[in-house]
């Protein structure tokens, strides 16, 4: 445990070291929400129809973002080779390394998903269950794409299988969080969506570490 503490602490100061962090995933979240007027008119009735889906389509294409790099850079300079012989559980790395790039990029992201809800004619009474679901969406989507980016550590052109391998995944998150949105924004229950977005969730954040270390198993040897 205190091992893999020390990779997390190690890849949350590195998430913000070069002074990007998440500014690249928040920038195309808010660019990619606030185009949509231009696709569907200004109009505030096809605004509300489409807001919530597009924002949370948008916000699973930001969490793609620093996914291609999650593992490449440590599989590259023989980081994780030196994780691998010191006798942390690379299950334990996996976790640390998608926790800290989650709390780095992830919780910026729910951050700024309020005010892109209010620009796209959302009811401002549900700023916060904007947060609430961007917070768990954005974790499932982190968690479930580690998977992802351990299949493509050492791949050239790793980010087209990233996506290729993480979108289906996204899958239930996608339509239980966009339910929510949409309950939300119409005064609807909210509740179940809530539960089975956090469902989908806790069955990333409980399985992704497995399936990644096995990934990175492979692309080690």
């Amino acid at each position: 445990m205190s091992g893999s503490f020390s990779v997390f602490t190690r890849e949350l100061k590195l998430a913000w070291s070069g002074g990007g962090g998440a500014a690249l995933p928040v920038g195309f979240f808010a660019a990619a929400s606030s185009i949509t007027p231009f696709a569907v008119g200004n109009g505030v009735e096809n605004l509300k129809i489409a807001g919530p889906g597009v924002m949370w389509i948008a916000l699973a294409l930001a969490s793609l973002l620093p996914m291609e790099r999650l593992f490449q850079a440590d599989l590259e300079d023989g980081t994780l080779d030196a994780y691998a012989g010191s006798g942390i559980g690379m299950e334990g790395i996996a976790l640390a390394k998608t926790l800290a790039h989650w709390i780095a990029t992830g919780i910026p992201l729910a951050i700024i998903a309020p005010v892109l809800w209010i620009m796209l004619q959302g009811p401002p009474e549900a700023s916060l269950f904007v947060i609430v679901f961007s917070l768990i969406g954005s974790a499932a989507f982190f968690f479930f794409g580690s998977i992802g980016a351990a299949l493509a550590a050492g791949m050239r052109r790793g980010g087209l299988l990233i996506a290729l391998v993480t979108l289906p995944l996204y899958v239930p998150t996608m339509i239980f969080g966009a339910a929510g949105l949409y309950a939300a924004a119409s005064g609807g229950e909210w509740a179940a969506p809530l539960m089975l977005t956090g469902a989908a969730a806790l069955f990333g954040v409980a399985t992704s570490s497995f399936a990644a270390a096995m990934a990175l198993r492979t692309a080690i040897d």
